[in-house]
């Protein structure tokens, strides 16, 4: 006997929209009798931290805590999906164990990838396995009353806090504390008291859709300091000392002055030169508004120069390093987590690219040529950025500068490239006047989106803004209208001059609230509302697509990315490798 799932077409990466088609190989050395093959499409993102020592800060009771040393876990079922294989739709539904003969046997699946996580919504997780049935056994006919479909308790689920966001990418690389993995699992069912099911899966790699991006527009976020280099000391113009020294060997000697520099004789000159003005620069670093990168693209980061005071000094770029900075929120039950990953996209020493010339004038802006950083793309272990319901990962931008007062000798700054975050000797024991002064200027973009560059299909696009341009949904009267706008019946009052006792006015009552519909049930529109700013009509685009949505891509058929259109990612190593989590007591 032996199983294996075959899909068709893999591409390197599965995404949103995308519909999976494989199938079930079994082969068989004998007769056997199958009761069902159940196939699942399933997602987990699941954590595990240590208890601290000191676990007050954690809010809650010690009695009710687990002791200092022990692993708490919390695991999401993000996507969960079943579907039956064999027998097919057609079968009659009281049909029995079937007896499949020995060869090969193949059964069809087909799945397809939603938009939003499923822990989320807690009406369905609470009608999967234990409320329905407990164990975990859907209805069915079987041995001992057990038959059916057996499915995970999604009882379990309702325990934990959730988000609804887009479905995050596969993700490891925090052995035995995080992981997001995404898998093809495969349930052969042989009835039998004493016949254990046949199991098997293989994993797959998952990178969402990225949310629809802002229109273009000439707004940029920067990140901007000025500096200015510190003046220079004159050399000194004093004669020098002619008192007699003696030497090792017992003879006078009268030190000698030292020739003229530069061949001329007059010393005002190169003592001029020093006390000149000291340059003054204003360095920004400009990205788009929204700063927005994108996986497996160049940084669109724009340097710009800006001259502050009147300088006859030539100011040089001669270092630069961009830093792309991950922050990992690690979440599990009321402990917390973050961890740091740095990827360094450009470091480039021993430069000499002009930024201040002597005849600029004052506010003169000079834009730096992006040759160093436009054709170097982010790693593809980069993933996008993403929020779920115990994982989120942000990221930030560090651009480091290094600036030269004087052009820098090329070999002597060359051999130099160790000083860009630390000191050197090289220069000791020479004119401090006449070497090029440095400065290390950081420049920090502490919130910055990376985004997948699956772009959504303009057709998806179109839905998600009619649906937000939709109003919220709201208790409506018989004639659509919110309870607070119907139109009240007017009191029976009776004209003025008339008699009240032939026409006694009618009691004024408050409008009776409307009895909330199974539409508009909490549990479907109230669980998780939007949350908006102050002057806020609808939702930011970067939040999860609604119901709305959902329903249009359903409708959806076809492939939405060719697997050639997709970059590349790495944000797994082995797919099919085993949890590096450490299994649940």
């Amino acid at each position: 006997m032996s199983i294996r799932i075959a899909l068709e077409n893999p591409p390197e990466f599965y995404t949103n929209l995308d519909i999976m088609k494989g199938h079930v190989v079994l082969t068989l050395s004998r007769h056997e009798t199958v009761g069902a093959i159940i196939v699942k499409l399933e997602g987990e993102s699941r954590t595990a931290l240590g208890i601290p020592n000191d676990n007050s800060s954690t809010g809650v009771p010690h009695r009710e805590m687990p002791s200092a040393g022990d692993i708490i876990y919390e695991n999401h079922k993000i996507l969960y999906k079943v579907a039956q294989a064999f027998p097919n739709e057609n079968a009659p539904p009281q049909a029995g164990p079937i007896v499949l003969n020995p060869g090969q046997h193949h059964f069809p699946f087909q799945f397809k990838f939603p938009f939003n996580n499923s822990c989320g919504n807690a009406e369905a997780m609470a009608k999967i396995g234990g409320v329905v049935n407990a164990g975990g056994f859907a209805p069915g006919a079987g041995l001992f009353g057990l038959g059916g479909i057996r499915v995970m308790d999604g009882t379990k689920q309702l325990m934990y806090s959730h988000v609804t966001k887009t479905l995050p990418p596969s993700f490891t690389g925090f052995p035995g504390e995080a992981e997001i993995r995404y898998y093809v699992k495969v349930t052969i069912q042989r009835p039998g008291l004493f016949k254990e099911n046949w199991r098997y899966q293989i994993g797959l790699k998952f990178l969402p859709i990225e949310p629809p991006r802002p229109p273009k527009s000439n707004q940029e976020a920067y990140a901007r300091r000025p500096f200015a280099f510190a003046p220079r000391t004159p050399p000194s113009t004093a004669p020098p000392s002619t008192k007699k020294r003696t030497s090792f060997f017992g003879r006078s000697t009268t030190p000698q002055p030292p020739p003229p520099v530069g061949g001329s004789s007059n010393p005002s000159s190169s003592a001029e030169a020093s006390l000149a003005t000291p340059p003054s620069i204003e360095m920004s670093a400009r990205l788009p508004h929204p700063a927005i990168l994108t996986c497996n693209k160049s940084i669109p980061l724009r340097l710009i120069a800006k001259k502050l005071v009147p300088s006859n000094g030539e100011v040089y770029l001669v270092a630069i390093q961009i830093d792309l900075i991950g922050k990992t929120i690690v979440r599990c039950q009321d402990l917390v987590n973050n961890e740091l990953n740095r990827w360094v996209i450009v470091s480039r020493q021993g430069l000499s690219i002009p930024v201040s010339k002597p005849d600029d004038a004052v506010g003169t802006e000079v834009v730096l040529p992006d040759a160093i950083w436009n054709n170097v793309p982010l790693p593809n272990t980069v993933m996008p950025s993403f929020q779920t319901c115990n994982l989120s990962r942000e990221y930030q931008l560090e651009v480091k500068l290094g600036l030269a007062w004087g052009k820098p000798d090329g070999a002597n700054h060359a051999s130099n490239s160790s000083s860009f975050f630390g000191g050197s000797n090289r220069n000791k024991g020479k004119n401090l006047a006449n070497i090029p002064q440095e400065i290390h200027l950081p420049l920090n973009f502490s919130n910055v989106q990376v985004f997948s560059g699956l772009t959504p299909p303009a057709e998806l696009v179109e839905a998600m803004r009619q649906g937000r341009t939709r109003p919220a949904r709201k208790q409506t009267g018989p004639n659509g209208r919110p309870p607070q706008q119907q139109p009240q019946p007017q009191p029976n009052i009776p004209p003025q001059g008339v008699a009240s006792s032939s026409h006694p006015p009618a009691p004024v009552l408050p409008p009776r609230p409307v009895a909330a519909t199974p539409q508009n049930d909490a549990s479907e529109a109230a669980l998780y509302p939007p949350q908006l700013r102050p002057g806020q009509d609808a939702p930011p685009y970067d939040d999860a697509p609604p119901t709305y949505e959902e329903a249009m891509a359903e409708e959806m058929t076809g492939p939405v990315f060719p697997s050639t259109a997709r970059p590349a990612y790495s944000g797994v190593t082995d797919e099919n490798a085993a949890s590096s989590l450490p299994e649940k007591n």
